[in-house]
């Protein structure tokens, strides 16, 4: 004759010395903590050692746990870097030292702020990627994240709005404060490793690594 073991989850019949039930998988017996012996999931004490279970066994609630491996978690950063052809852009203002060193400083950042400002939404409306605010400039990127085969026009592009836009900007800043805002732009395409730098849940930084920059 086989004795049957019933399932406290489902209630299914399964046979002695199975482990787990054959109809939803749930543990059929579990061991006492401290003293090894075979319980049932509604006991709440050991029936060998009075070992305290609570209404389920800390060894079946153990057995439904995710397994959590920290040395088999990946690195989420791409520490290694991918090779690619991009375009870097640099641009800053000329003679920014010397243009606001009799400033005070809410005087230079309302001169700065606003040529910055403009750099960016160049490289922006071209599909760029601002990699880094130099103060008086910024470090531009065509061709990561977003691929364009087309990068280097985007660049040229993005620099000659610049200079358009940055000289309707210096014309009225002339008229208005008498000072002089020009803005410099020089651009360069080879092979560089760019390297994904997660910096918080849903941003990410582009670090290009490379003599080409």
């Amino acid at each position: 004759m086989v004795t049957a073991m019933r399932c406290a989850k489902c209630g299914a019949d399964n046979r002695e010395g199975r482990k787990f039930c054959t109809e939803c998988g749930s543990a059929l017996a579990a061991k006492c903590p401290r003293c090894g012996a075979a319980i049932e999931p509604a006991e709440k004490f050991c029936g060998e050692c009075g070992a305290a279970l609570g209404t389920r066994s800390e060894a079946t609630r153990k057995s439904d746990e995710p397994q959590i491996r920290i040395a088999d978690t990946p690195a989420p950063e791409n520490l290694e870097g991918e090779r690619k052809t991009v375009t870097a852009l640099f641009a800053d203002i000329k003679g920014s030292m010397e243009l606001i060193e009799d400033l005070e400083p809410e005087e230079a950042r309302a001169i700065v702020d606003p040529a910055l400002k403009l750099m960016m939404e160049a490289v922006q409306r071209y599909g760029g990627y601002v990699a880094q605010s130099t103060g008086d400039g910024i470090f531009a990127l065509f061709g990561p994240p977003i691929a364009h085969e087309d990068h280097p026009q985007r660049a040229m592009l993005a620099a000659l709005r610049m200079q358009a836009e940055v000289k309707r900007y210096a014309d009225r800043l002339r008229a208005e404060k008498g000072v002089n805002v020009q803005v410099r732009v020089g651009a360069n395409t080879g092979e560089v490793v760019v390297r994904e730098i997660r910096t918080g849940e849903r941003h990410a930084e582009y670090l290009p690594i490379g003599h080409s920059t």
